[in-house]
């Protein structure tokens, strides 16, 4: 219910054997191109390798700012006028920015390929950034935050567990970041910012569909070939030091009226082998309504409204959460100790061959279906270069699954899930007095 929406990173992969071509530019963007002539659609795509942890920590907010700000027009399209060339030409368009990454994409009927890529190279090498459409997106940026975070049930959950369990590194904040900071910043801080970070050599370009690889290649060459390279965008983000000791907190919400509780655990990077294991204990533990927590606190003890358990994994650390709502006046205390029962027993024994079986079938049907669609293809080809370095994994990441033994498993999470490598936070309904 609650860290579906909030909390829940999922995994993704491909059914079928994802054939790909990549190439460089002179000026360092990487192109990938994936030819699937089955339906008339392509999706031009463009992912920068810039999110929250990129930025200034009394700046917070640029990245995801700047998935607004680069709609606003540029010296070829007028303010405005960018979703009406896209609507004008039969396609689709969106963007989204995490706290490594943002991505922008169109959807177009491939005879308007060339449309999707103007539009890109045009956002890349001539934006518009201007006063007029830094203080319009800005309120824009406000009001989504009033509504997806600020006024919704559970919405700051998230940024309570970050903050507590990031003390150096970026991963601290929040991605849509703080608004007195976007207040505070200049035109010429957000004019730097996308100097910086909007440069070809930090992007890999992604045209999938129904293509013409050698006349795609080409105008990619053409509108994209001529912008010039940036500085290399170089990073040294704090490290965090080890949780060895447990920490207890309670955070407020006034728009909730049930509490949570959250056990919350640092994590390695999704590029990590352990990373893989940690999401296969997610699936054993709350995996659906059969699963180990939901059956025997939602079904049989009658004792949480909802349970969870989820791998929250990023490029440089993740969060391994265990979330419970209570029913009726089921103390905070008793759900974590019911959670951490379960928890004992995978460190101890040796889940049974039917649960892993299990497991392994509900990550092959993920597999079966994530990439379904072209825009999913485009966005794994992206993100796995982009963050993992290897774009292979579309084709092979399932590989990994299955390669996890019962034993890994057992090891990890006696590895990462201890009482003194934890926080609990108690997630409170506010009163008037607090």
């Amino acid at each position: 219910m609650v860290l579906a929406s909030v909390l829940f990173i999922g995994f993704q992969g491909s059914a079928q054997q994802v054939e790909f071509q990549e190439f460089d530019l002179d000026n360092g963007m990487h192109v990938i191109l994936h030819q699937d002539n089955s339906a008339p659609v392509v999706t031009v795509s463009v992912m920068y390798h810039v999110g929250a942890k990129d930025e200034d920590p009394e700046r917070t907010g640029f990245a995801h700012f700047f998935e607004h700000l680069l709609f606003e027009g540029t010296e070829n399209i007028e303010r405005g006028e960018w979703f009406n060339i896209v609507t004008a030409n039969g396609g689709s368009n969106n963007a989204n920015t995490t706290d490594d990454r943002t991505y922008y994409y169109e959807v177009f009927p491939s005879n308007s390929v060339e449309i999707g890529l103007w539009m890109e190279s045009e956002r890349l090498l001539h934006p518009v950034i201007n006063q007029i459409g830094v203080d319009t997106q800005n309120e824009v940026v406000k009001e989504e935050k009033r509504l997806r975070v600020d006024n919704q049930p559970y919405g700051n959950l998230l940024a309570e567990i970050k903050k507590r369990m990031f003390k150096v590194h970026p991963y601290k904040g929040t991605t849509i970041g703080e608004m007195e900071h976007l207040d505070a910043a200049t035109l010429e801080e957000f004019q730097a910012f996308n100097k910086k970070y909007y440069v070809p050599n930090n992007a890999v370009l992604v045209v999938a569909g129904d293509i013409d690889t050698a006349e795609v290649t080409k105008l990619i060459k053409d509108y994209f070939g001529p912008i010039p390279r940036g500085p290399e965008v170089e990073r040294d983000l704090p490290k965090e030091q080890p949780i060895t000791e447990a920490m207890r907190d309670k955070a407020y919400d006034p728009n909730i009226q049930i509490p949570a509780v959250v056990a919350a655990y640092r994590t390695p990077s999704f590029k990590s082998r352990d990373s893989y294991v940690l999401n296969m204990i997610s699936s054993y533990l709350s995996g659906g309504k059969s699963a180990v927590l939901y059956k025997k606190m939602v079904d049989e003890q009658k004792q949480a409204l909802q349970v969870q358990a989820v791998n929250i994994s990023q490029e440089d650390y993740g969060i391994y959460a265990l979330f419970a709502l209570p029913l009726g006046d089921v103390s905070l205390d008793t759900l974590i100790t019911e959670m951490d029962e379960e928890i004992a027993k995978i460190q101890s024994e040796l889940i049974s061959e039917r649960d892993y079986q299990k497991i392994q079938n509900q990550f092959e049907n993920q597999f079966v279906s994530s990439n379904s669609s072209i825009s999913g293809i485009a966005n794994s080809l992206a993100r796995y270069y982009m963050l993992y370095d290897n774009v292979d994994l579309i084709n092979n990441e399932i590989d990994i699954y299955r390669s996890i033994t019962r034993e890994e498993m057992r090891d990890v999470a006696k590895k990462y899930l201890n009482p003194n490598q934890r926080l609990i936070l108690e997630y409170l309904p506010k009163k008037d007095e607090q």
